[in-house]
């Protein structure tokens, strides 16, 4: 089992992949820590909740930061619903998270499985930045990080040249990669050419009779 920390801005997308991570058979989620992104932070923090007792996995979730480094918080909210997960009326409140700080778990996690810890990135990268900041060894301790962000090809999804989870905290982004960590950006020419579902696609998920 490939131990993972995810760090998520939980929204659409986001609650797509904590499924895809939490039901995998060969991945151990340690940790979900949550930043403010695509909504503010209380609200991605009850989307990650909820998500997480919908797979009926006893995987903790931390609430880490509510702000960008230095800018004001940009939202996505337009996109992703008022509620982060489309507005279709889930019951996205009342969930308490774990006691401590999503920086704190990340840290303990990159200790405890010491160049052996995938971190997955699907938002801001404000909580890895801060791990980074209180801990420079962090980087060095992480075996992977794969990035959901960036617009390699120039062309953005939130400017015309600058995508969502760079663009809320370009500062962040900097930090980490620059840090040494062995960073892979996963970009928004990926999502374009490979992540969208067609019709048939779409009707064939559909058709699980799952929650």
């Amino acid at each position: 089992m490939r131990p993972f920390v995810i760090d998520t801005d939980t929204a659409t997308d986001d609650a797509v992949a904590l499924v895809m991570a939490l039901t995998s058979s060969d991945i151990h989620v340690e940790a979900i820590t949550v930043v403010a992104g695509n909504v503010g932070l209380e609200q991605t923090v009850q989307n990650a909740l909820y998500t997480v007792e919908l797979c009926g996995k006893p995987v903790p979730v931390y609430a880490g930061a509510d702000r960008p480094l230095q800018a004001k918080l940009y939202t996505a909210d337009i996109v992703h619903g008022k509620d982060g997960l489309g507005d279709i009326g889930l019951p996205l409140y009342g969930r308490l998270p774990a006691k401590g700080h999503a920086v704190d778990a990340l840290l303990a996690a990159a200790n405890k499985f010491r160049g052996e810890l995938t971190l997955v990135t699907l938002g801001p990268l404000t909580n890895i930045a801060l791990a980074i900041y209180l801990d420079p060894s962090f980087a060095s301790k992480v075996k992977r990080c794969v990035v959901m962000g960036g617009a390699p090809d120039g062309v953005g999804n939130t400017t015309a040249t600058a995508e969502f989870n760079i663009y809320v905290d370009p500062e962040a982004a900097r930090i980490v990669v620059r840090s040494g960590m062995p960073v892979e950006l996963v970009g928004w020419d990926m999502t374009l050419q490979h992540a969208m579902l067609t019709p048939a696609e779409n009707q064939a998920i559909r058709a699980h009779d799952t929650e």
